[in-house]
């Protein structure tokens, strides 16, 4: 999602720059919201059903590229689909953690909170170009995803909270390079676009802090 290429037009005014600020955020909130939502609805879910939850997000995912050059209000629906997909999706894991120690899913909510605003804002301000950086990010998240899949079947001492530390450096450069994005955008019609990685971001922190403070070896 974080590679996505947006439609190129003029460049924005400052009030359209702060409204596409103030939109993109916007629209992360509300997803957030409904990821909430779904997680909460979908908390005695079982059998195969977070997984197809989890495909069909993927699938919205996939739709918004296209759907945000016919109608953003398409691409806002399809975002908002995909933050209550995944919150039915990740569910019973949150559900587990909660049940196991409430305080942990507390945690980890004020901790990817920080993290996102102080990534974000650090993204925001630099005027240094993160696009390099943000390759190197990349390809240090195929690594982590090949890792994680070593973990399946591998046991590794304290294997989780390495997968879990490295996802949140993997993360924070990936956070940085979207909301430096998020200045240079000149198309205020991508903000779905830009608050689905936002998102994606701020859920997978959330994921991974949620792995530490519930204290996964």
């Amino acid at each position: 999602m974080t590679s996505t290429t947006f439609p190129s037009s003029a460049p924005l005014g400052r009030t359209d720059a702060r409204a596409l600020v103030g939109q993109t955020m916007g629209l992360v909130a509300v997803s957030a919201g409904l990821f909430a939502l779904g997680a909460y609805l979908g908390r005695n879910m079982s059998g195969g059903w977070p997984v197809v939850c989890y495909i069909a997000a993927f699938v919205l995912l996939l739709g918004m590229a296209a759907a945000v050059r016919r109608s953003e209000q398409l691409a806002v629906g399809l975002l908002f689909g995909v933050g209550l997909l995944l919150g039915l999706a990740v569910a019973p894991t949150v559900g587990d953690y909660a049940s196991a120690d409430p305080q942990a899913v507390w945690e980890a909510g004020g901790a990817t909170a920080l993290f996102i605003a102080g990534f974000g804002a650090a993204g925001y301000a630099t005027r240094r170009d993160l696009s390099r950086f943000a390759r190197y990010s990349f390809w240090a998240l195929a690594a982590l995803i090949a890792f994680g899949l070593v973990l399946v079947f591998v046991q590794i001492p304290h294997g989780a909270l390495i997968y879990a530390a490295a996802g949140l450096v993997v993360f924070a450069g990936l956070t940085l390079f979207d909301f430096q994005r998020l200045r240079q955008e000149k198309n205020i019609s991508t903000a779905p676009l830009l608050a689905a990685s936002i998102f994606l971001d701020a859920l997978n922190v959330f994921l991974f802090f949620l792995s530490i403070f519930g204290g996964d070896d």
